[in-house]
């Protein structure tokens, strides 16, 4: 190898390395930018509840610090509807008391005689997202269970999720024996709000954020385990799948999902929004056609 070989050859290996950097680094920002894509992150200030509303916050439904919820609840509810929040956050951060997960959502339904539960559950690294699913069906199992204390109808409740919390409430619709094996009893219906997951085996084996890395490691069987597309095999109650009409990768799995959830003879429909990840959590309840049409599925199971 001839002086100017190897030095040509030194350069090449070097720029390689550059390359290789910028690209480990890109890599690295893409992997944050998604988190964040995928967390309640849209900014909002507290707004205030409704006057007269009723809080009880942190209530225990497990043994773990992290399986609290609180509810909020007109003064004067009589069997009402229960709406139970599932906050996103990647699986591995969020709580229940976010303004974007609750504040415009308790606005809008308490005055149209709702309860609203919003729940938190063990986070990655403590437990994985199949537990957590199994810590949203305890949660529903309790509320259920005291539904009537709090001027509620255990018989008339909706799972909401968004992000991470919309793929948990849709492996709970998917796979309703985990809600079972954990002492839940049906429920009306489930919405879920720009779900993070629906196949996470397809995830998996494509380019993806370094998040899902984290949530559901390198076990095959819990990525099975974990995908509602996967699980679903007889028809679930209703369900509301919205969609960030602002990400290609949003609409197209919730639309496959619910083409098979269709095939099994559930009602299932997809609602494509041209918001933000963050804007689909934080502005329901603010009015406007997509507002409505969450009002309009209550009302078609019966709800207010």
């Amino acid at each position: 190898m001839t002086a100017t070989t190897k030095f040509l050859l030194a350069g090449a290996l070097a720029a390689c390395a550059v390359i290789g950097a910028s690209a480990a680094a890109q890599q690295r920002g893409f992997a944050r930018a998604g988190a964040g894509a995928w967390a309640d992150d849209a900014p909002m200030k507290h707004v205030p509840p409704p006057a007269g509303t009723r809080i009880e916050r942190d209530i225990a439904y497990g043994s773990d610090p992290a399986q609290r919820l609180d509810v909020y609840r007109p003064a004067k509810a009589d069997r009402a509807p229960i709406i139970v929040m599932v906050h996103g956050g990647g699986w591995w951060r969020g709580d229940k008391a976010r303004p974007p997960v609750i504040d415009n959502k308790v606005n809008h339904w308490l005055p149209k005689g709702y309860i609203m539960v919003s729940v938190n559950y063990r986070m990655v690294p403590n437990a994985n997202p199949l537990v957590q699913t199994g810590d949203v069906a305890a949660a529903l199992s309790y509320i259920q269970d005291h539904a009537a204390k709090w001027g509620g109808d255990p018989a008339r409740v909706v799972l909401m999720g968004h992000s991470a919390g919309a793929h948990l409430v849709s492996l709970l619709a998917a796979a309703p024996a985990i809600a079972r094996d954990a002492g839940a009893k049906p429920w009306l219906g489930t919405i879920a709000l720009d779900s993070a997951a629906y196949d996470v085996v397809a995830i998996m084996e494509r380019r993806h954020f370094d998040l899902y890395d984290r949530a559901f490691g390198t076990d095959r069987a819990l990525w099975s385990a974990a995908s509602p597309t996967l699980r679903l095999k007889v028809a679930p109650a209703p369900m509301l799948l919205v969609c960030s009409s602002k990400r290609a990768d949003a609409c197209p799995p919730a639309e496959a999902f619910a083409k098979q959830a269709q095939a099994l003879g559930a009602r299932v429909t997809t609602f494509p929004v041209d918001m933000t990840h963050g804007e689909i959590n934080a502005l329901l309840g603010t009015g406007g056609a997509y507002t409505d049409a969450a009002d309009a599925f209550l009302r078609s199971i019966g709800l207010n």
